[in-house]
C-alpha cells in the first residue's frame, strides 16, 4: 500500500540528500561547502563562474520554485544579475550570508513541499509550460550538476592557491545599481 503523498515524500528526500548529504554519488552541495575559505570561494578560473556564483545560483533557483509553488505567477529570473549574483572576490561576511540565504532558500522549499499532495505535482508552472515535477526534479538534478562544479573548483583553487590577502577585499554583492562586469 502506498504512502499518502509518497512522490512528495521521495522528492524531499531527494532534495535533501542532494543537499545535505548521504546520496550514493558522493558529496552534497553542503558537504562540498563546510568550511569553504573566502580564496576557495572567490577562486577565479578562467572564464567560469566562482564558487560564490555558483551559491547563489542554486539560492535564485531554489527561490524561483518556492515563489512558483505559491502560485507567484510574475516572478522571474530574467537577467544575470538575479541569476549569478554580482559576485566576485567575496569576504568572510559575504561568504557566510551566501551560506545562510542558501540554507535559508533550501529550508523553504522543503518547508513548502510539506504542504503539498502528490496531485499538486502535476499542476502547471504558473507563467510555464511544464509542471511542478519537471521543477522540482530539475532542482535537485541542478543541484547534482553544480555540486560537480564547485567539486572541480574547489580543488583548482587548493592547487593554484595564492598567498596574500587579495582575496579579502568585498565584492560589489551588496551594493545595487553596479554593471555585472562578468558572464
Amino acid at each position: 500500500m502506498a504512502t499518502v503523498n509518497q512522490n512528495i515524500e521521495n522528492l524531499k528526500n531527494l532534495l535533501n540528500t542532494a543537499f545535505h548529504g548521504g546520496a550514493w554519488h558522493g558529496p552534497s552541495v553542503l558537504e562540498l561547502t563546510k568550511g569553504l575559505s573566502v580564496k576557495e570561494a572567490s577562486y577565479s578560473a578562467g572564464n567560469v563562474h566562482n564558487i560564490a556564483e555558483l551559491l547563489y545560483h542554486i539560492t535564485s533557483w531554489r527561490l524561483f520554485c518556492v515563489k512558483k509553488m505559491q502560485g507567484d505567477e510574475a516572478y522571474n529570473i530574467s537577467d544575470d544579475k538575479a541569476n549569478w549574483g554580482n559576485i566576485g572576490k567575496i569576504d568572510q561576511f559575504e561568504l557566510e550570508t551566501l551560506m545562510m540565504e542558501l540554507t535559508l532558500s533550501h529550508d523553504e522549499l522543503i518547508k513548502e513541499l510539506d504542504t503539498k499532495t502528490d496531485a499538486f505535482l502535476q499542476e502547471i508552472v504558473p507563467g510555464a509550460e511544464y509542471n511542478f515535477n519537471t521543477l522540482i526534479n530539475g532542482i535537485i538534478h541542478h543541484d547534482l550538476y553544480h555540486s560537480g562544479q564547485i567539486a572541480i573548483l574547489k580543488k583548482l583553487a587548493t592547487k593554484n592557491a595564492k598567498g596574500g590577502d587579495d582575496y579579502l577585499e568585498s565584492s560589489r554583492y551588496f551594493e545595487d545599481d553596479l554593471e555585472d562586469d562578468f558572464i
